[in-house]
């Protein structure tokens, strides 16, 4: 049979595309459909690398397609149907999951523990991955036929970065998710070619598609929540429900308003509470998770004069407009839709108040981490970024809703470090007020506050939530089970009879390169702040960066020993080089910067695999066996909370010194 290169092409690409974005539309409808699922959304990345991996180790012995569809149409309608309308409860305040089920009958089920959804999760998401994997493991043994294993694996990249962009389009568009659904379909019908697989196919699209919409209760699906509106009687404003929580409540903020709920008075008294102990009204004030328009209309009340009003989610800003009281349609108010701490490490205004909204969030910063959307807000360096912000006898003003006693521990040593003295704290039912700086020196009760170093967040270790440094029990049964999924999967599909080798190199390849990609994402996301736009940027990047090292190696060839040395000392450098020194340049010197802190190692790390991958026999074994070495370093990511992010490229380096003694030794 004469076989078609351009479709084999056409192949490949599609289905890489349908990984990336499948993996994508997963992690964000899961997310809002079972509210734990939004604080683990890496438990669907690795369970997508562990089922690309088995399925490139299954390429040569299963014909996959038939399998695809019933998980994906599984995990949807278990997500929307099953898992959607029970209350899983946490069991240790160090999982810190704040799962408000404010959208569920008082009679919902109720089960003890988190690790059901997640396991059951992990399990049928890596199955629906292993005949997308089968296929691309297939594809890239068909070119490796040909003589061309370095082309198939650029078409690979070119699939994923494509995925990217177009599930970044669809975000920045506000799609629902349906959509999603059907964009996946619809790239699928490329390599559906047989009657079978395409009718199986498409009556499990259309059940799909029609759990997928009925399930859907957002009004609006923002980059980062799917998000509700729901407007309350008697003029006492609106609620926001971010993934089913309660989020914000839009109420009346200003004195003279009148309100008919004892949670409106009391949201009101607290954010009137810091103005009362100022001298004199605010001239300036910075908002920082300004909402809906709350913090906003109190500032306007107590007589601010010019107000900054910063918040990430743009449709939860755009609703601030209906507010009761109209904050952002006042003249002094400017709103700003960016990341807290962006605008405090960019910007150069002075203000007399500083004010720290409720930014505690409801999702992660990004499908590659286990660092939440709020963790680089409280750390020390963003407090002292605030501190300088501050006009001569400012003052900064901190809510939280704080659950647990070391929780408190941690902001009041923050705090104390930042600003050398305790912070006062008020209490206000659920949530504190701490204040801090001049403006607020002589207020009190300020109990004494010891600092210990090694329990401040920083922008190194940003856990709050976590009471010290260390991998949890939780996290640690966690890594043990899915780790332990992950070697019986494998086993069953690498060693029938001895068929496939373990491929050392190309395992450790995928888990240095799972670990650079995290750690990549993450601390750029601290230096051009944590929005949506910034981790498709920076992802899309860094796939753009290999696929370039890898056309490279296709036209001139580097040598091993350069392209290895290069690779180990691009990543010490990237070690000894501090991300504050990035944050602090200015944007064109921060630009350049960041595509050499990130781009080098990843440059040379894509040529080093090209070097290998092309001269591996089975390509679709080795492909394989990285992506099962990425699941490793998606589970070594959790090490962060013990030893911090820097840390993880020492791991990373260790892991591309193990592949390169591989080498040696095979030699």
């Amino acid at each position: 049979m004469i076989r078609s290169p351009s479709r084999d092409a056409a192949v490949l690409v599609a289905t890489s595309f349908v990984v990336l974005f499948q993996e994508l539309a997963l992690i964000r409808w899961t997310g809002a459909q079972v509210r734990v699922l939004a604080y683990f959304p890496n438990v669907i990345l690795i369970s997508a690398f562990l089922g690309l991996g088995v399925g490139a180790l299954l390429a040569r012995r299963v014909r996959p397609l038939l399998a695809w569809w019933p998980p994906l149409l599984a995990l949807a309608a278990g997500a929307a149907v099953a898992m959607s309308r029970v209350v899983f409860t946490q069991e240790e305040v160090s999982e810190h999951l704040w799962l408000l089920y404010y959208d569920l009958p008082k009679n919902a089920p109720i089960v003890h523990g988190v690790r059901l959804p997640l396991i059951v999760t992990f399990i049928v998401s890596a199955v629906s991955f292993v005949p997308l994997g089968q296929i691309v493991g297939r594809q890239l043994d068909l070119f490796r036929e040909c003589g061309a294993s370095l082309a198939g694996y650029a078409y690979d990249l070119l699939g994923s970065l494509l995925g990217v962009v177009a599930f970044a389009a669809l975000s920045f568009a506000e799609a629902p998710p349906w959509l999603w659904f059907a964009a996946i379909f619809a790239v699928a019908a490329v390599f559906l070619r047989r009657p079978l697989p395409l009718a199986v196919g498409a009556v499990c699209c259309v059940a799909t598609l029609c759990i997928v919409y009925a399930g859907d209760l957002a009004d609006a699906w923002s980059p980062y929540y799917a998000l509700r509106k729901i407007d309350l009687p008697a003029g006492d404003g609106f609620l926001i429900l971010a993934n089913g929580a309660q989020h914000q409540y839009a109420a009346p903020a200003r004195r003279a308003d009148a309100v008919h709920s004892a949670e409106a008075a009391l949201q009101r008294a607290a954010h009137h509470y810091p103005y009362s102990l100022l001298p004199h009204p605010p001239a300036r004030v910075l908002l920082l998770g300004a909402g809906s328009g709350n913090d906003a209309a109190v500032a306007l009340d107590e007589g601010a004069r010019q107000i900054d009003a910063v918040e990430i989610d743009p449709v939860i800003l755009e609703w601030g407009r209906f507010h009761p009281d109209r904050p952002y349609a006042d003249p002094r108010v400017r709103t700003i839709n960016n990341d807290a701490r962006s605008v405090l490490n960019h910007g150069h205004d002075r203000y007399d108040l500083i004010v720290f909204g409720a930014l505690d969030s409801m999702t992660r910063l990004s499908a590659l981490s286990n660092v939440r959307l709020d963790n680089f807000v409280y750390t020390r360096q963003c407090l002292d970024a605030a501190r300088q912000r501050l006009a001569p006898g400012g003052g900064l003003v901190l809510y939280f809703a704080v659950s647990s006693g070391y929780i408190d521990e941690h902001l009041r040593m923050m705090l104390t470090s930042v600003f050398g003295a305790p912070p006062s704290v008020a209490v206000f039912q659920r949530f504190r007020i701490y204040l801090a700086g001049p403006a607020f020196a002589g207020v009190g009760p300020r109990a004494p506050q010891p600092v210990d170093a090694s329990l401040v967040p920083t922008d190194d270790w940003p856990y709050l939530y976590l009471r010290g440094r260390g991998v949890t029990p939780f996290y640690l049964q966690l890594i043990a089970v899915f780790g332990g999924i992950a070697v019986l999967a494998v086993a069953l599909a690498a060693f029938p009879g001895g068929a496939l080798r373990f491929n050392g190199l190309m395992f450790f390849f995928g888990l240095a390169f799972l670990l650079v990609e995290t750690k990549s994402v993450t601390e750029m996301n601290l230096v051009w702040g944590s929005t949506w736009l910034t981790s498709a940027v920076v992802f899309g990047s860094i796939l753009a960066m290999v696929l370039g090292g890898t056309l490279l190696m296709r036209t001139r060839t580097l040598p091993w020993r350069v392209a290895a040395g290069a690779l180990i000392a691009a990543m010490i450098v990237n070690y000894l080089t501090p991300v504050r020194a990035i944050v602090s340049t200015s944007a064109p010197l921060r630009l350049l910067l960041s595509l050499l802190f990130v781009g080098v190692p990843v440059f040379f790390a894509s040529i080093c695999f090209a070097l290998r991958f092309r001269e591996e026999d089975a390509t679709d074994a080795a492909f394989g066996w990285n992506i099962v070495g990425a699941v490793m370093g998606g589970l070594l990511e959790f090490s962060s909370m013990a030893v911090g992010l820097k840390a993880l490229t020492l791991i990373a380096l260790a892991a591309y010194l193990a592949a390169f003694a591989v080498v040696r030794w095979e030699r």
